[in-house]
């Protein structure tokens, strides 16, 4: 498929009368499988393009804009908090009204998408067939956070790290996605993935910035949620993690594969961000979860 097949696939799709996601979906007139992917910060869902036209032959594929970045919906805080839980709720509104079967499901869940996924497994234990997760903070282990995001989570500091992620949009933009990781292993992002994101930077009053740091704000709350009703997750889960994941230690992703009694792989070489440095490994990991 070509890349015009992507755009002909978004389209504007209503939660309710605060929420309204930009999305992708290609359709399979007979898929083997349904696959749900969730991005992180900064980005949008033309993170997945090359991903999502590569499964299309085989799966029907959705992904969207979390509220607060790309192009959807922005609501004010006192309607949508822009926590993990209140994105957990939204992603079970969308499973529904999207019509999806979910036992033909599998959710591919990285950086903030991931927690408010298995928050959602922990409620549904249906919601999916399989759930992957990765490159995130399950757990609140600060000590395996990168420095700014330690300061993120809470003091005096919030509002210094927000202002300072407001004001190195470009830079953040840049080198987000290599960060950490040595000359060789760096890796091109799409232009127009790079576009979208710099497009989809401010909506209104609010910045992805500032939805990531509302993100943040409930952060704690929600992880100490997670791990409180962990015993309750019966929905099977994959934990896949780069090595040289410079914001995320990989050992938070080994105390989560340890605790879930699940498949854990780490991938040699690749930092925070698996599905760009090395899409195919992203590709094999989604087919291999309808085998």
């Amino acid at each position: 498929m070509s890349r015009p097949v992507i755009d002909d696939a978004i389209d504007v799709f209503k939660i309710d009368d605060d929420v309204t996601l930009r999305r992708m979906v290609l359709h399979n007139a007979n898929p083997k499988g349904i696959v749900l992917f969730l991005h992180g910060f900064p980005e949008t869902l033309y993170a997945w393009q090359d991903i999502a036209t590569a499964l299309a032959g085989d799966f029907e594929v959705h992904a969207f804009d979390w509220p607060g970045y790309g192009l959807s919906s922005r609501p004010a805080i006192d309607r949508f908090s822009y926590a993990p839980r209140d994105y957990a709720r939204l992603l079970d509104r969308y499973i529904e009204k999207a019509g999806i079967d979910t036992s033909k499901l599998t959710i591919y869940a990285t950086d903030i998408g991931a927690l408010p996924a298995l928050l959602l497994a922990v409620e549904k234990t249906d919601i999916a067939r399989t759930i992957i997760v990765g490159d995130f903070a399950p757990f609140n282990r600060p000590q395996f956070m990168y420095p700014s995001l330690q300061s993120l989570k809470a003091g005096p500091a919030m509002d210094q790290v927000r202002a300072s992620l407001n004001s190195n949009r470009d830079e953040i933009l840049e080198n987000t996605f290599t960060r950490g990781l040595p000359k060789e292993a760096h890796f091109d992002v799409a232009r127009e993935f790079k576009d979208d994101m710099s497009r989809g930077w401010m909506q209104g009053a609010m910045t992805m910035a500032d939805a990531f740091a509302h993100y943040y704000s409930h952060f704690t709350r929600d992880q100490d949620h997670f791990e409180a009703q962990l015993t309750r997750l019966t929905t099977p889960v994959k934990v896949v993690w780069g090595e040289q994941d410079l914001y995320i230690n990989k050992q938070m992703g080994v105390e989560l594969a340890e605790r879930l009694h699940a498949e854990l792989t780490v991938l040699a070489g690749v930092g925070h961000f698996p599905h760009l440095q090395a899409p195919a490994l992203t590709i094999a990991e989604v087919r291999a979860a309808f085998r």
